[in-house]
């Protein structure tokens, strides 16, 4: 998943040129999607199957695993990639209802792998998934995630935890261990704001990172709600809600965070030289981090957020992208057999130490010692996996409450106003939603 900015134009245009200027964006969108997709439909040669995704940064493991999966299966798997992620889902969107379509995707799990599953254009991988988890190739947990009516839909790729980096240097010369409680966590706060370093990382850049730290006090504090409330079992109107916007405004209140435009690659950098105390984010950050000069066990380390209610089940967020196969795509038989595959030690191995990011496939050795260190005590405290805000209710119900987030970021006094507007949305959102799944 990405995020860009939209900088607004210098003078706002008048509503007949707004609808011209959305015509032709749509229209050049649409027709770069089209001949993607068309190239992607064309099929690959025998021995190989493409896989499209939206991200420039995995094609080097994509092509890693293809190789691997070459040596145990005798078929290749080909990245492809849109990295315009708009473009990609109007190419997702759009050549499942044709004969155009790519082989295999790479998409997001929950409830936008549900909102695909729903067209009928891609394939049920329940068989596949049953035989990996007998094997003992993929954590058994992780299936709700992938799943709609009961059926598997998707494999997963990476496994990222949302975790919180940190320089072990820093936090030594300030006389800090990585915090074992939730006090521990606001006394290194209150520590490292009083040494002249800015404590948390927090942002709205890009849009997308507006849900983080709602996420993170929302599932430290109650992580049932949180899970509840994210698939529309509970309300933002709920006190819990407000309480977990109140802490936030609190850290708001002390000045524990950078500015909201800073983006995460720049307070890698920031964390890293020194400047910044803590930046939550999931593991794939880590390529970005080793990019700013990080070392896995000397300036680079990780920690879970301590649970802010010690009696609550403990939790952690994850992310998991969803390998996809189509019933249209031009080599089906093919993608089925990587299907197959996929989750097989070599192949998640190329993969995930390509990716430098956690691995869905417990026998598979960590890619470095912060994954390592990370997945061994998610495993050893039996935490709970909680799926991450982006991927959690639908789509449009979640693009609108990034934005709402976005805007108490930049307003922190507004935290009533702004739940009641989200459970507006989430009203309708769910009654829509609700409404098709009886179809």
């Amino acid at each position: 998943m990405s995020g860009r900015r939209h900088p607004g134009p210098a003078t706002p245009p008048t509503a007949p040129a707004r609808r011209t200027l959305l015509l032709a964006a749509a229209t050049a969108v649409t027709t770069g999607a089209l001949a993607t997709a068309c190239g992607t439909a064309e099929g690959r040669p025998p021995g190989e199957v493409a896989v499209l995704g939206d991200s420039a940064a995995w094609e080097k493991p994509m092509a890693a695993a293809g190789t691997a999966m070459k040596t145990v299966a005798a078929l290749r798997m080909v990245p492809e990639v849109n990295p315009s992620l708009e473009s990609f889902e109007q190419v997702v969107k759009s050549s499942l209802r044709t004969s155009k379509t790519p082989d295999m995707l790479k998409y997001w799990s929950g409830y936008r792998l549900r909102d695909l599953a729903r067209t009928g254009g891609i394939e049920d991988l329940t068989r596949q998934w049953d035989r990996a988890v007998a094997k003992g190739w993929v954590d058994a947990s992780l299936r709700e995630a992938f799943t709609y009516r009961r059926r598997v839909y998707g494999l997963p790729m990476n496994l990222a935890y949302w975790v919180f980096f940190y320089n072990p240097e820093v936090f030594r010369e300030h006389r800090l261990k990585a915090p074992e409680s939730w006090d521990d966590f606001l006394a290194a706060c209150t520590r490292l704001k009083r040494s002249g370093v800015t404590p948390l990382h927090g942002t709205a850049d890009g849009r997308w990172p507006a849900f983080i730290w709602f996420q993170e006090i929302l599932s430290r504090q109650d992580p049932a709600f949180y899970d509840d409330l994210m698939n529309g079992r509970e309300r933002y109107t709920d006190p819990r809600a407000e309480r977990a916007l109140r802490t936030l405004q609190s850290f708001f209140d002390k000045d524990w965070f950078t500015p909201m435009d800073m983006n995460h690659p720049d307070a890698a950098a920031a964390m890293l030289h020194g400047d910044v105390g803590m930046v939550p984010c999931g593991t794939w950050l880590g390529s970005t981090l080793a990019a700013a000069g990080g070392r896995p066990g000397e300036n680079l380390a990780a920690f879970v957020l301590p649970m802010a209610d010690p009696k609550a089940r403990p939790s952690v967020i994850f992310e998991s992208s969803a390998l996809v196969a189509t019933v249209k795509g031009p080599d089906r038989a093919e993608a089925l057999r990587a299907t197959r595959t996929w989750l097989h030690p070599a192949v998640m191995k190329a993969f995930s130490h390509a990716l430098q990011d956690g691995c869905p496939n417990p026998r598979v050795a960590a890619a470095n010692p912060v994954i390592g260190s990370l997945a061994e005590k998610v495993r050893g405290d039996k935490m709970w996996l909680l799926n991450r805000f982006w991927e959690q209710g639908p789509p449009e119900l979640v693009e609108a409450t990034v934005d709402d987030l976005a805007g108490f970021l930049l307003n922190p006094s507004s935290a009533r106003e702004t739940l009641r507007t989200m459970q507006g949305r989430a009203d309708e959102a769910w009654r829509v939603w609700r409404e098709a799944e009886k179809t």
